[in-house]
C-alpha cells in the first residue's frame, strides 16, 4: 500500500503531538505498515489540531479528493452484486409465497426502492465530502470515543452474517463437489464441532479466499465487484429465461391463495419497509465506499442504475422464476439455487453454480466484511490496519462456529434481529446531527484529536447528548420488533427507530454550537481504496 510520508512521534512533544521524521539524525527507522500521522505537509497547515494516534491511521484518515477511482460504475456494481444476493431473492419470494401476485411484488420492491435511493444518496454524500469511513463519521454525533457504540453495532451485525453467509456459500460448494465427484459424499455425513469433513473444506475453501482478497485492500474489493456484476446479472437473467421457456413461455402471476383488499395493500407497504431494513445496515455505512467516490454525480448515477432500475430487474426475475416454476409443478421455490439445482446439462449446472459463489463472495465482501475491518480499526488503530483487521474479522468469524449460530432460531431472532433494530434510531442520530443541525458543516481535522477542548470530544469522548436521544429509542424500536401483541407494525420498526432517534435528538441537541466547515485534505491520505 502506497504511503504518504510518515511523521514519527516526538515524546518531548507530548501524546498526539508530531514532530518531522529524524531517522537521519540518530534514531532508527520505523518500518511499521501503519501511518499513525498526517503527511508531513500537514505541519504547514496553521491552527491544525494535535492529531491523536489513538484515533488516526491511513484507513481512518480521510481520503484526498484528488485519484479517487470509484466512479459511478463501481457503485452500480456494487448494488448489481447485493441486490441479487440469494438473501434478497429468498425475501422476495417469499412476497409470492405470502399471496402477493407479480404487480403486487414490483410495487412493494419500488416503494422500498424510491425511499433507499433516497436515503443512500444521503448517506453517500457524507463519505464524499467528509473522505471518511463510518466509525469516524459516528465522532461527529456521538464523540470521538462514543462513536465506538455504533461501530461496535453495525460491525458486530455483520461479523456474524460474515460466518453465516460463508456458511451458506460452502453448502453451494458442497453439492457441486458432490455432484461432480460422488464419492465425496461419504466425507459429508460426519460431524467435527457441528460441521462435516467435506464442510469444513468447503467453508475452509471460501474462507480463505475472502480473506486473501481482503488483503489487498478495498480497491481489490473494489475490482472484483466490478467483474462479479455483470457476470450476476447474466446468470440470474439466463436462470429467468431458462425456467421461463421450460414453463412453456407462461408463468403463474400469483399462487393459488392470493391476498386481496386490506391485507393486501398491508403486505405491499410492509414488504417495502423490510426490504428498506434489509439494507439498514448499508444505509448507515455506505460512506465507507463513496469517501473514495470521484464525485457526487458518481454516486447519483450509480445509486440511480443500481437501486430504482437494477431492483426493477430483480422483480422481475423474481416474478418469473417463482410464477415458472409455480406453474410448473406448483411448487414456490425459496431460492435461485433450487433452479440451478434442477438443471439437467452438468457443465451448465457448474457454470451456474460457480456464478452463485463468485455473488455470495461478492456480497459478503462488501456487505459484512468491510464494516467490521473498520470498526476493528478504529478500536485499535495503532495496531491495526485494513489488512490486519481483516484477519482478524475472518478469525472471529470462523471461531463463532456460524453454522450453530444459523442452526438456532433464538440466535437469528433475538441476536441478530435485536441488534438489527438498534440500526434504525443510530441511523436517525447521524443523519439529524449532520444534515438538520449542522447542515452539513463538519471541522473534518477535529475528528481526530483527543483536546478536551475540540469540538467532537464533548464529555469525556462521548456526547451525552446523542446517547440520551439513542437510547429511548432503540428501546422503543426493540418493543415494536419483538412485542407479539405489536405484530402488525413490526415490519416498520426501522423507520420508528430512524424517526424517534432523530426527533430525540433535535429536541435534546446543543444549538448554541457555531459549526465549522473545515477540510481534511491537509491530513488526508492518497485514496488507495
Amino acid at each position: 500500500m502506497p504511503m504518504p510520508d510518515q511523521l514519527d512521534a516526538d515524546p518531548a512533544a507530548g501524546d498526539g503531538a508530531v514532530s518531522p521524521r529524524t531517522g537521519h539524525h540518530g534514531h532508527r527507522e520505523h518500518h511499521d505498515p501503519i501511518l499513525h500521522h498526517p503527511p508531513a505537509s500537514a505541519l504547514d497547515t496553521p491552527g491544525l489540531p494535535d492529531i491523536s494516534e489513538r484515533l488516526y491511521n491511513q484507513d481512518l484518515a480521510p481520503t484526498k479528493a484528488a485519484g479517487r477511482r470509484w466512479s459511478g460504475y463501481n457503485i452500480f456494481t456494487l448494488w448489481a452484486n447485493d441486490v441479487h444476493s440469494l438473501g434478497n431473492y429468498g425475501f422476495a419470494l417469499g412476497l409470492f409465497a405470502l399471496g402477493l401476485g407479480g404487480w403486487q411484488i414490483l410495487l412493494a420492491l419500488g416503494v422500498g426502492a424510491v425511499l433507499l435511493f433516497g436515503l443512500l444518496t444521503f448517506s453517500g454524500f457524507m463519505g464524499h465530502k467528509t473522505g471518511v469511513p463510518f466509525p469516524v463519521m459516528c465522532r461527529i454525533s456521538f464523540g470521538v470515543r462514543g462513536a465506538q457504540i455504533p461501530g461496535a453495532i453495525r460491525g458486530g451485525v455483520a461479523i456474524v452474517w460474515f460466518g453465516i453467509q460463508t456458511y451458506l456459500a460452502s453448502l453451494v460448494l458442497r453439492v457441486l463437489l458432490i455432484a461432480l465427484v460422488p464419492g465425496l459424499d461419504r466425507w459429508d455425513h460426519n460431524s467435527i464441532l457441528g460441521l462435516s469433513t467435506l464442510g469444513w473444506v468447503t467453508f475452509g475453501v471460501l474462507w480463505i479466499v475472502q480473506t486473501y482478497i481482503v488483503q489487498h485492500g478495498l480497491d481489490m474489493i473494489r475490482k472484483y465487484e466490478a467483474v462479479a456484476g455483470p457476470i450476476i446479472l447474466a446468470t440470474m437473467a439466463l436462470l429467468a429465461v431458462w425456467i421461463f421457456i421450460k414453463a412453456g413461455g407462461a408463468i403463474a402471476w400469483s399462487n393459488d391463495a392470493p391476498l386481496t383488499g386490506g391485507a393486501m395493500w398491508r403486505e405491499i407497504f410492509a414488504g417495502g419497509a423490510l426490504w428498506v431494513s434489509i439494507y439498514a445496515t448499508f444505509v448507515l455505512n455506505f460512506c465507507d465506499f463513496t469517501r473514495a467516490s470521484k464525485t457526487r454525480k458518481s454516486i447519483v448515477a450509480g445509486n440511480f442504475w443500481g437501486i430504482p432500475i437494477n431492483m426493477l430487474f430483480f422483480g422481475v426475475f423474481v416474478i418469473v422464476m417463482a410464477g415458472a416454476q409455480f406453474k410448473i409443478d406448483g411448487v414456490v421455490i425459496e431460492s435461485p439455487a433450487d433452479i440451478v439445482h434442477a438443471i439437467p446439462n452438468t457443465f451448465l449446472l457448474i457454470a451456474a453454480s460457480l456464478a452463485l459463489l463468485v455473488l455470495t463472495i461478492a456480497v459478503n465482501l462488501m456487505a459484512n466484511f468491510v464494516a467490521p475491518i473498520y470498526a476493528l480499526t478504529n478500536l485499535f488503530p495503532r495496531k491495526l490496519n485494513f489488512a490486519r483487521a481483516g484477519v482478524v474479522s475472518a478469525v472471529i468469524g470462523l471461531v463463532i462456529l456460524p453454522w450453530n449460530l444459523y442452526n438456532s432460531p433464538a440466535v437469528i431472532v433475538y441476536f441478530l434481529g435485536g441488534l438489527g433494530a438498534l440500526l434504525g434510531p443510530l441511523f436517525g442520530v447521524i443523519i439529524a446531527d449532520y444534515w438538520l443541525l449542522r447542515r452539513t458543516k463538519v471541522n473534518v481535522p477535529a475528528l481526530y484529536t483527543e483536546d478536551p477542548d475540540g469540538i467532537y470530544f464533548y464529555r469525556n469522548g462521548f456526547n451525552p447528548r446523542a446517547i440520551a436521544a439513542f437510547v429511548p429509542a432503540a428501546v422503543i424500536s426493540l418493543v415494536i420488533a419483538f412485542t407479539p401483541a405489536l405484530h402488525a407494525v413490526a415490519p416498520f420498526s426501522w423507520f420508528f427507530g430512524a424517526g424517534i432517534g432523530a426527533v430525540m435528538y433535535l429536541l435534546v441537541a446543543d444549538r448554541t454550537q457555531t459549526f465549522e466547515d473545515v477540510s481534511g485534505e491537509p491530513i488526508a491520505v492518497p485514496s488507495v481504496h
